[in-house]
C-alpha cells in the first residue's frame, strides 16, 4: 500500500546492560548453585545492588528469583530481538515510466503522485556509515546506440551516458531524514542527436510527533530537457529548453481510531531556459516561468487493516511570472479537484491504491476554455512468487499548452513493470507504457505514445553489476508522420 504520507513502525532502543549483569545471568542459567553466580559479582557476603532480567523471545529468566538469590533493589530489563528501521532506498522517479526511455515530458505532477514500492535498481551493498547516517552511492557508465525516424527523416547517434546516484539515510531511533540524488550526463560519440541530461535531488524529513501523528517536510530539485516530440516544444530548435523545477512540501497525518486524516501543502517553481534555434539565434521562454501551489486534504475510513476507502479534495493556484505570454494570453489559472478511492494492503503479495476523480483548470483569460476532465489513478504492487515483482499503474495529468487559443491536454498513462530473478545474481526487467494525450479544446492533434523495454542485470559481485537494455518507442498523432525511436545499451554499475 502506498499511503498519503508514508508511515513507519516506531521502535525504542533497549536500555544498555553492564557486562557484569550479563555475566551474572549466564552463571545463573548454567550453574547448579545460583548463589555462586551471585557471589561472582557481589562478593562473599552475597549482597547485590543490581539484578538484571533477560528477555529473549518468550523465555524469561530472573536471577533474583533463583534459590539463594538476595533481595533485589533495582531491576534493569534487557530485551533482545530485531530492531526495525526504515532505511530502504526510495525511488527517485515514477517507477512505472523509465525516465531513461520515456519521452512524455509532463511538467505537472500526476493527480495522485503515487510511488511504487518496486525498486528496479537494487542496491544490496552495505553502504558507508557516516556517523548516524548510511550513504549508498552508485556510479554507472553505459554505451548506447539510438535510432530516431520521423517520416522520411532519420538520424542516429552513439553516446556515452554517465549516471551518479546516492541515498543518505539516517539511522535514528525516532524521526528519519532521507536525502536522495541522481544525475545523468550524455556525450555523443558519433552521429547527431540532442543529448538529454537529467538531475534529481530530494530531501524528506519524517517527524514522529506521537504514536498517532506523523509530519513530513520535503524539498527537492529536478532538471530535464524538454523533448523534441513534446507538443509544447519549439519545432525549429537545435537544442530544446532546459526545465528547472524546485519543490517544497509539508504534510501531517493523524489516526483518529478508525478514521485517518491527512493534509499537505505543495509548492512548485518552474523555470524554462532559452532555446537554441537552427539558424543560430536563441529564443527566450521566460513567459512560461510560473509558481504553482496546492492544498490537499484526505480522510480515510478503516474498514479493516487491509481495506481503507478514502475521499480527497484539493485546491490550488498557478501564477505565471508574466501576466501575458508572447501570444497575448493570460495563462495563470485556479485548480480544483476531488477524488474517491480505496487503499488495499494484503501483505507483501498484493497491495496498492486506486481512485476516481475530477480535475479542472480555470484560466484567467476568458478566451481560454476551462481544462477539465475525469481522472483515474492507481498503483498495484503484486508479487506472484518470491523473486518476481510486478507493478501496474494508471495515472492522469493535466498539461497546460503554449498554443494560441489552446488550454492544454489531459494526459492518461497506463503502464506495467516487472522484475524476475532468473538466478540469484541475474535479474530480468520488462516495462511497457501507453500514453494518450487528449486536447479537449482547440485544434491541436491528439497523440499516442507506446513505449516498451527490456533489460538484464548481472551482479558480478556485491559491488559491481553488468547491465544491458533495449527499448522501442512509437508515437502517432492525428495528423503528421509517426516517430519511431529504438535504443540499445550496455554498461557497468558500481555500488558501495
Amino acid at each position: 500500500m502506498t499511503p498519503f504520507f508514508p508511515r513507519t513502525k516506531r521502535t525504542s532502543l533497549p536500555r544498555p546492560a553492564t557486562a557484569a549483569a550479563w555475566l551474572m545471568a549466564s552463571c545463573a542459567l548454567f550453574s547448579p548453585n545460583a548463589t555462586s553466580a551471585q557471589q561472582l559479582l557481589s562478593g562473599s557476603d552475597g549482597t547485590s545492588a543490581d539484578t538484571t532480567t533477560i528477555t529473549t523471545g518468550t523465555a524469561n529468566t530472573n536471577a533474583a528469583a533463583l534459590p539463594g538469590a538476595p533481595a533485589v533493589e533495582d531491576t534493569a530489563a534487557i530485551t533482545t530481538g530485531s530492531i526495525s528501521t526504515d532505511s530502504g532506498e526510495p525511488l527517485l522517479n515514477d517507477p512505472t515510466i523509465d525516465e531513461d526511455m520515456a519521452r512524455t515530458n509532463l511538467r505537472e505532477n500526476t493527480v495522485d503522485g503515487l510511488r511504487s514500492q518496486l525498486d528496479i535498481d537494487r542496491n544490496d551493498a552495505q553502504g558507508i556509515r557516516l556517523g548516524s547516517f548510511v550513504l549508498k552511492p552508485t556510479l554507472g557508465q553505459t554505451y548506447n546506440f539510438e535510432s530516431n525516424k520521423t517520416g522520411s527523416s532519420k538520424e542516429s547517434r552513439s553516446y556515452l551516458e554517465t549516471g551518479l546516484k546516492g541515498t543518505l539515510t539516517s539511522d535514528w531511533s525516532r524521526h528519519q531524514l532521507t536525502v536522495t540524488g541522481e544525475g545523468t550526463w550524455q556525450h555523443n560519440v558519433s552521429g547527431s542527436g540532442e543529448t538529454e541530461p537529467t538531475a534529481d535531488l530530494e530531501a524528506a524529513l519524517r517527524l514522529d510527533l506521537s504514536e498517532q501523528t506523523t509530519a513530513t517536510l520535503k524539498a527537492g530539485y529536478h532538471f530535464e530537457r524538454e523533448d523534441s516530440t513534446d507538443p509544447n516544444a519549439v519545432s525549429d530548435a537545435s537544442t530544446q529548453s532546459g526545465i528547472d523545477q524546485y519543490t517544497l512540501g509539508a504534510g501531517i497525518e493523524r489516526d483518529f481510531g478508525i478514521l485517518r486524516g491527512s493534509a499537505k501543502v505543495d509548492f512548485d517553481r518552474y523555470v524554462y531556459g532559452n532555446v537554441d534555434l537552427e539558424n543560430g539565434d536563441t529564443l527566450s521562454l521566460k513567459d512560461r516561468n510560473r509558481n504553482a501551489g496546492a492544498v490537499t486534504v484526505r480522510v480515510g475510513y478503516e474498514l479493516s487493516p487491509a481495506l481503507i476507502p478514502f475521499i480527497e479534495a484539493s485546491a490550488g493556484k498557478s501564477i505565471y511570472d508574466l501576466r501575458e505570454d508572447t501570444l497575448g494570453f493570460e495563462r495563470s489559472y485556479d485548480s480544483y479537484g476531488a477524488r474517491a478511492g480505496i487503499e488495499a494492503d494484503l501483505g507483501e503479495k498484493l497491495n496498492g491504491e486506486v481512485a476516481l476523480g475530477y480535475q479542472t483548470y480555470r484560466f484567467d483569460d476568458n478566451r481560454l476554455d476551462e481544462l477539465k476532465g475525469f481522472t483515474i489513478d492507481g498503483l498495484i504492487n503484486w508479487s506472484p512468487q518470491r523473486g518476481t515483482d510486478v507493478t501496474y499503474g494508471i495515472s492522469t495529468g493535466l498539461e497546460p499548452s503554449t498554443t494560441a487559443g489552446e488550454s492544454g491536454a489531459m494526459v492518461y498513462t497506463l503502464s506495467s513493470r516487472a522484475t524476475h530473478e532468473l538466478r540469484t545474481a541475474l535479474v530480468a526487467r520488462l516495462s511497457n507504457s501507453l500514453t494518450f494525450r487528449n486536447f479537449p479544446t482547440g485544434s491541436s492533434d491528439d497523440e499516442k505514445v507506446w513505449l516498451t523495454g527490456a533489460g538484464l542485470t548481472w551482479d558480478l559481485n556485491r559491488y559491481l553489476a553488468l547491465t544491458g537494455d533495449v527499448s522501442y518507442e512509437h508515437t502517432t498523432r492525428d495528423s503528421g508522420p509517426a516517430t519511431n525511436i529504438a535504443r540499445v545499451g550496455v554498461g557497468l554499475t558500481l555500488r558501495r
